[in-house]
């Protein structure tokens, strides 16, 4: 059979979803394909508009046999087209296929970890819209909105159900100001960037200037916030604890609340060192690191050689030299590590592992609904 070619279509089943949410078909030939706005079991027919290496790409022409689990979207931008937006990929889905699709992808990705019977069932949103407490609108000063998917085109957007209440008027009277001279991009910017969080009005934001980091969904943050205070209440306040990517105090906060020791809170960003250390939470030390250089993590390591509980929550990259902070004679009896990957993880996992820790429990919590994304608590002992 002849190999796929550009724009040629072609009838098949959705197998499986990719680590970014998008569908995998096979075109007759045996070549896989990735498809947004699919669903496992779905039949469907395809255009092709892509290669890449061994894989290819393709748009949805039209569902022949589709999902029982489909869903009208709410959003009036939600779509698969080049002025959509793509923020929320799998809003034409229910919501509790979309846990299990989650849930799936967890242990799946994981499974050669052999953690089956330690991972908890997922843990869904709440509110699965109006979660969202903070966005970044892209404008040119005529339209405002976000980035189409897979692309550097604005999708203008004139609301969005994901966003809290206060957040979904701050985007309404953004929109009601347009245009805006001064929001036009300068030639270096594609686009001028527009932070918004509950904590700002529409009056007040300030273009191309980011609002302080918090976890985007207020519920969930509690829900995280809860399960490490359990756990860390059944550890002895004597001991001494290293925290990694501490941001501004999120989880700092509740190590204090357990009165420990000494607690290091490590940042790579100076300015959410200063704004730590203004909480004056006890017995903490804010420390600056840049925290993706081996060089420093080994200084980090020394300075805090007596550190026996470690507690992480790094950005989707991971933490990449997590070995230098893990040598031979370390001290960690007790890890807790909150990821936002489970590819970085799986990776970090392994890391872990050979450093003679163990998986307690996992917990996989859904902090984006409507999105393929995945939070992951895990408890390591030794």
């Amino acid at each position: 059979m002849k190999p796929a070619t550009l724009h040629q279509e072609f009838t098949a089943s959705v197998r499986d979803l990719g680590t970014d949410g998008r569908g995998i078909v096979e075109h007759p030939t045996g070549q896989v394909f990735f498809v947004a706005g699919v669903w496992p079991g779905e039949t469907a027919r395809f255009r092709v508009t892509g290669f890449k290496q061994r894989f290819g790409f393709a748009r949805l022409v039209e569902l022949v046999t589709p999902s029982p689990d489909r869903v009208p979207p709410l959003c009036p931008h939600h779509g698969l087209g080049e002025r959509d937006c793509g923020g929320c990929p799998w809003q034409f889905m229910s919501y509790p296929a979309q846990l299990i699709a989650k849930e799936q992808r967890v242990r799946q990705a994981l499974a050669r970890h052999a953690l089956d019977d330690r991972i908890a069932p997922m843990h869904g949103a709440p509110q699965a819209f109006a979660y969202r407490n903070r966005a970044q609108f892209k404008t040119d000063g005529r339209q405002l909105g976000f980035v189409a998917a897979g692309s550097n085109r604005l999708a203008p957007v004139t609301d969005c159900p994901v966003l809290t209440a206060p957040n979904r008027a701050t985007l309404h009277a953004l929109n009601d100001a347009l245009p805006v001279a001064a929001w036009k991009p300068s030639r270096k910017q594609s686009w001028t960037t527009l932070d918004v969080d509950e904590g700002v009005t529409a009056t007040e934001v300030v273009p191309n200037q980011r609002r302080p980091f918090r976890q985007g969904n207020d519920a969930q943050n509690r829900f995280m916030r809860d399960w490490l205070a359990d756990r860390l209440h059944t550890l002895e306040p004597s001991r001494t604890v290293t925290e990694l990517f501490a941001g501004s105090g999120n989880f700092t906060e509740v190590i204090a609340a357990r009165g420990f020791q000494q607690i290091y809170a490590v940042e790579g960003v100076q300015e959410s060192i200063t704004q730590l250390n203004a909480r004056h939470f006890p017995a903490t030390t804010g420390l600056c690191h840049n925290l993706f250089g081996a060089p420093e993590c080994e200084k980090l390591q020394a300075a805090t050689a007596q550190a026996s509980i470690l507690v992480l929550d790094p950005p989707r990259d991971g933490c990449k030299h997590l070995s230098a902070l893990l040598p031979k004679k370390h001290r960690y009896r007790d890890v807790f590590y909150i990821a936002c990957d489970v590819a970085t993880f799986s990776r970090d996992l392994q890391v872990l592992t050979a450093a003679g820790l163990t998986v307690k429990e996992l917990q996989p919590l859904d902090l984006f609904p409507q999105t393929p994304h995945v939070e992951l608590l895990c408890w390591l002992t030794r």
